[in-house]
């Protein structure tokens, strides 16, 4: 605010409602969140923002199901799955606890969620994971997930777990396979929200987009060192087999 700034771009529900608080008059765009932003009081519509805030989100909790679903097709024998997540995530702790069972039922799986809310909480969880053993692991997104998404990714590989993931990153370090937003296409949308506010268009009079495109990564790699095999179909859903 003190820079008088003529844009600010957020990504995350806090940090988009912390700009928010802090001004009513310099415009924000959002460049994409797991969240409603109209559920959690950010705009009046998706249509018809209203306030100063516009831009990009993300799908959050519609997309978990589809994570399973793919995870459950790379390993037809699965039953149990483990989900790591962060409850401080905004819309986290309802895409876990009631989203993600209704989905699992509807596949024949049991889904487990283990809480993890800071850094030095993995090593407990991954102490248990490798005593309860699950045949499979999810893991959702968030600030807390993503920084430690290679050592999630690392913990997958040597525990020989099929894994699935909310965060592009951890697949390029060794998770299994990743569904989800085409980042880089929501990136291209936030600069079309820049060029347009800056050539004098309001936030108030600019509808928030939902992505259309979206990215299936299957590290190939990963599924030949824990030993599975991928089926055809499923590759051929790929976007991006990395070798």
């Amino acid at each position: 605010m003190r820079l008088k700034v003529d844009i600010i771009l957020v990504g995350g529900a806090g940090q988009i409602r912390a700009a928010k608080n802090a001004t009513k008059t310099i415009p924000i765009v959002m460049t994409g969140g797991g969240i409603d932003p109209v559920e959690a009081g950010l705009i009046e519509s998706l249509d018809r923002p209203g306030g100063n805030v516009t831009g990009v989100t993300n799908l959050g909790r519609e997309l978990g199901g589809k994570r399973l679903e793919l995870l459950k097709e790379a390993v037809p024998k699965l039953a149990r799955v483990a989900v790591l997540y962060d409850p401080a995530t905004a819309g986290t702790v309802p895409k876990v606890k009631e989203d993600l069972p209704v989905a699992a039922r509807a596949l024949g799986l049991t889904v487990r969620p283990w809480e993890v809310r800071a850094a030095d909480g993995f090593e407990r969880v991954f102490a248990a994971l490798n005593k309860q053993r699950p045949a499979g692991l999810y893991v959702t997104g968030g600030s807390l997930m993503t920084a430690n998404g290679n050592r999630i990714a690392d913990f997958a590989l040597k525990s020989r777990l099929p894994s699935v993931y909310a965060i592009r990153e951890a697949v390029d370090a060794g998770g299994l396979m990743y569904y989800g937003v085409d980042q880089a296409d929501s990136y291209r949308r936030v600069a079309y929200y820049v060029d347009r506010i800056l050539k004098g268009a309001k936030p108030a009079d600019l509808p928030v987009e939902q992505p259309m495109k979206f990215e299936f990564v299957i590290n190939l790699k990963t599924a030949k060192q824990i030993g599975l095999t991928i089926p055809q179909w499923t590759l051929m859903k790929a976007t991006k087999v990395i070798q």
